[in-house]
């Protein structure tokens, strides 16, 4: 089999934006790219797989039809990628793309009911009058008919390589989107980051309340075993939670359970009437959500706001506290990105933390550099909360001053994610980066989880010899002397 190159066709689907570039947002064409390559993915499966049968059965259709109708997709007669590319140049090509798409639904519908409802092949308000809009959408197929993207099992090989192309177009189509980024997308390095600071193990349920495109949860759920665990996630934009869906089925994830709606005004995830426990729960939420939902929270029905309400303007606190309920009591662990203002804002935020300091669930607070995310240039934290806690301190790490320059974002390397990484599980303190605080420690420090008041980073100034610097002027000023003696000389010569 030919070396398949990752990069080659990432740049392929890469090329198909072309496409909408000065016509559409990228928050939207990202849906247009992105159900085009599940399409096309499926569609190449499936005629993979068909070949195989028909080679295994010697050429017996009825044979190969009833092994076809056990695969993990469906895909009904004239809907699949090859049949729509050969039917580019009908007038009404965006309409036939919208009927093979609510067809693969119907035909999936437990696993894709929903998944394609916000995309419109055939919408003149996006794609233009019938003219513009047919040949941006013959351009779209023939991108995707391009035979780098082949994306056979028997030619791909790896499962990764078509859960990559989605990744590196989901943190493409990220980093052009501005603020409406974050929506949707938490970069890879900060995702693989916390995948490895909570440590899931295999078999261990995973939860995201505010999974995005579901990037974090897949990450951290491959951080723990290649197969065996079972994914849960909530995301309230209807969009994202299809590109979500269409991300697990992606990257080959089966045992998964992606809801839609508020997390906070309407959790999805229960079982009777409580909330569902995860052994590990993840989440870069919105950061200081305005809005989020106060005037339902005092008689929220699964009395997550025990320890006080979190501030009108400011959810932070508010999905802090959902996530620590839906961990699983006695081992459950929590990773949380957070805005540095979660750290040290007071009143009923001060309030909170302070409890939640008290019943010693907080077990380490990590800053990171600035402009790491996509749509805000500030520095964030993550917070780590630990239901199975055996001690009493806290582990404060700086490392928000190792990156590497990025032209629009900071990165962290993997030499970075490997320093934190070796500095928490050690849980000792190491000079200028991180240092373990007791709790009375913070309580003294009135539950301020402000990092410089843990981490000395101080760099003192060197000392500066003043006789010295004092000789080096006079020698400065006695060379000035002697050019500017002979600089006058050369002017008389000149006659000026």
């Amino acid at each position: 089999m030919a070396t398949v190159n990752q990069a080659e066709i990432n740049n392929v689907a890469w090329k198909a934006c072309d496409t909408f570039r000065g016509t559409l947002d990228p928050s939207d064409y990202k849906n247009y790219i992105l159900v085009t390559l599940f399409l096309k993915y499926v569609s190449d499966v499936v005629k993979d797989h068909r070949a195989a049968y028909l080679r295994e059965f010697g050429g017996d259709e009825a044979r190969v039809a009833r092994r076809l109708s056990r695969e993990r997709f469906l895909l009904p007669d004239a809907c699949d990628f090859d049949s729509l590319y050969a039917q580019r140049n009908e007038a009404d090509i965006g309409q036939r793309i919208n009927i093979a798409l609510e067809h693969i639904e119907e035909a999936n519908k437990a696993k894709l009911e929903g998944v394609f409802r916000e995309v419109d092949f055939n919408s003149e308000g996006k794609l233009g009058q019938t003219k513009e809009r047919n040949t941006r959408i013959k351009g779209l197929l023939e991108v995707f008919a391009d035979p780098r993207l082949d994306l056979r099992p028997s030619i791909i090989g790896d499962e990764d390589v078509i859960g990559n192309v989605y990744e590196y177009l989901l943190e493409k189509f990220a980093s052009d989107a501005g603020k409406k980024a974050g929506e949707f997308y938490t970069p890879g390095q900060v995702s693989s980051l916390l995948a490895r600071l909570l440590k899931p193990k295999k078999g261990n349920s995973i939860c995201d309340p505010t999974c995005g495109s579901g990037s974090l949860l897949i990450k951290v759920g491959r951080q723990a075993d290649d197969r065996d665990f079972a994914l849960f996630g909530q995301e309230s934009n209807g969009t994202t939670h299809a590109l979500c869906r269409m991300n697990m089925f992606l990257h080959g994830m089966d045992s998964f359970r992606i809801e839609w709606g508020d997390t906070l005004r309407n959790p999805r995830l229960v079982e009777g009437d409580r909330l569902m426990q995860f052994d590990i729960v993840a989440a870069n939420p919105p950061f200081s959500l305005d809005q989020w939902g106060i005037t339902d929270a005092d008689a929220d029905p699964f009395h997550r706001y025990h320890r006080g309400l979190p501030p009108k303007g400011k959810g932070d606190y508010a999905f802090i506290t959902h996530m620590i309920e839906t961990a699983r009591e006695g081992t459950g662990r929590v990773g949380v990105v957070v805005p540095h203002g979660v750290l040290f804002r007071g009143a009923a935020e001060g309030r909170i933390r302070q409890k939640l300091i008290q019943e010693n669930l907080l077990e380490a607070v990590i800053g990171l550099p600035a402009n790491l995310f996509f749509g805000t240039g500030i520095p964030a934290a993550i917070l780590l909360f630990n239901k199975g806690k055996t001690h009493g301190d806290v582990l404060f790490i700086d490392a928000s001053r190792e990156y590497d320059d990025g032209k629009n974002q900071n990165r962290l390397s993997d030499a970075h994610l490997d320093k934190i990484v070796a500095a928490y599980e050690a849980f000792q303190p190491i000079e200028k980066y991180a240092y373990r605080a007791t709790s009375q420690e913070i309580a003294d420090n009135d539950y301020n989880l402000n990092i410089p008041r843990y981490v000395d980073t101080f760099e003192e100034e060197v000392e500066i010899d003043l006789g010295s610097v004092k000789q080096e002027i006079a020698l400065l000023e006695g060379e000035l002397t002697t050019v500017r003696t002979k600089m006058d000389g050369y002017l008389k010569e000149l006659g000026l």
